[in-house]
């Protein structure tokens, strides 16, 4: 799972990044309303918490933009106004959940789960599956369904973990290069254009080792895809 923290409040945007951490939770942040608007838009987060006052664009604003764009993933709308008419207006221009800081982030994390319960979130479900692949990202365990191969599992890698969950979220579609670095790695994260290869190369031999029928291909020239081989 990968949340995108719009804060502008450095502190506060460090002290999520290491609780979801502990929590095997990666995360973005960002603290400005013209940057988060770029972050928003790319299609590799589970979940946004989203301060209402915000530098250069606010919250409400950056809010109503996104979901104008057919953006729908589940909001958490944070802010230090407790006020029945801002927590309407939070909620009329798409917010999922509202929080009034200074809020635990052991709530935090309670809304989290309860927005990652609902139907229209099973991007997050504890087991992800396709074709004759079943992976968990709770514990990071892949393996092959149907009664005959009960003992075939492999445990990956975070880095692992996090690619094959791409993957299985969007099987049968192209995802470009970009794009998965962006999911794995973070919109900042320093990566070598060989280290995606390098992960698909171990991705691909787990799934030899587990005779599936799932193959990841390549399609030259843009990115990968999961499919059922042939």
């Amino acid at each position: 799972m990968r949340i995108l923290i719009i804060e502008d409040d450095e502190q506060l945007c460090e002290t999520l990044k290491l609780q979801f951490e502990h929590q095997g939770i990666e995360a973005d942040c960002v603290r400005s309303g013209m940057e988060a608007l770029y972050y928003a838009m790319q299609p590799v987060y589970d979940l946004i918490i989203l301060d209402r006052m915000l530098p250069g664009m606010d919250g409400i604003a950056l809010l109503k933009i996104i979901r104008e764009n057919n953006v729908r993933i589940p909001v958490i709308l944070a802010t230090a106004v407790d006020s029945v008419e801002e927590r309407i207006a939070g909620l009329d221009n798409g917010a999922d959940d509202y929080l009034v800081k200074p809020y635990d982030i052991g709530e935090l994390l309670a809304r989290i789960r309860a927005l990652c319960r609902r139907p229209e979130t099973l991007e997050v479900s504890e087991t992800l599956s396709f074709e004759d692949l079943a992976f968990s990202p709770t514990n990071l365990e892949l393996s092959l369904t149907g009664a005959s191969s009960r003992d075939a599992k492999i445990r990956l890698s975070r880095r692992e973990a996090v690619l094959l969950e791409f993957f299985l979220l969007r099987p049968n579609q192209t995802l470009a290069r970009q794009l998965i670095y962006t999911r794995v790695w973070g919109p900042d994260g320093e990566v070598e254009d060989g280290n995606l290869d390098t992960y698909i190369y171990y991705l691909r031999k787990h799934l030899r080792n587990l005779n599936s029928r799932v193959c990841i291909r390549t399609v030259h020239g843009i990115g990968y895809r999961l499919e059922a081989g042939a």
